[in-house]
């Protein structure tokens, strides 16, 4: 089954300015504007569809779109996975539906029909079904965090390495790898 994943909704930031600021030992306000950028960046590298973890870390609506042939349960992408928002696939005649929330059950990241799919026998078109949902963390654990707030501080550390407002790949540290490692989701 091919799948792509969209961001709908974005997350708030999971690690605040004032506790990157505190983490790297800055009190004054002149270098906010490149704290909170080291913290995104850090955080972009390892969050959502486009990050290493393969994971949701702050609150945020996915979409995942598919092709109508998905087999008896749907993996859903980038956990952890709080609630269903909605679920619209194409029917036969192209025209969009949307699924009763009713019809589904989510067991941790699967997602099971309670008979059959709504869309079998529906469009052959790429991605007609289309399933929005909330994923990540209320509560970042405290691994996680102190991952960001490690990659902050060494991004603000050594600034050679990178221009600020160029950031595209933040080098990960052995400690923060290995405070990474066991939430990392490989498929």
């Amino acid at each position: 089954m091919t799948m792509r994943v969209l961001v709908i909704t974005p997350p708030d930031p999971v690690v605040s300015l004032a506790d990157a600021k505190a983490h790297c030992k800055v009190e004054d306000d002149s270098e906010d504007a490149l704290i909170g950028a080291y913290v995104a960046a850090a955080t972009a590298h390892i969050d959502g569809p486009d990050g290493w973890l393969g994971r949701a870390l702050g609150v945020q609506v996915l979409e995942a779109r598919f092709d109508a042939a998905c087999g008896d349960t749907i993996r859903l992408p980038f956990p952890p996975v709080i609630e269903l928002v909605s679920i619209s696939y194409l029917n036969a005649d192209g025209v969009e539906q949307m699924g009763d929330l009713a019809d589904f059950e989510l067991l941790g990241r699967d997602l099971v029909a309670a008979s059959a799919w709504p869309w079998a026998g529906g469009s052959s078109r790429r991605e007609a079904v289309r399933i929005r949902y909330r994923a990540g963390y209320t509560a970042l654990p405290a691994a996680l965090r102190a991952a960001i707030l490690l990659m902050t501080d060494d991004l603000y550390r050594n600034r050679g390495t990178v221009a600020p407002g160029t950031v595209s790949a933040v080098p990960m540290s052995t400690p923060v790898e290995n405070l990474l490692a066991p939430f990392r989701v490989f498929a």
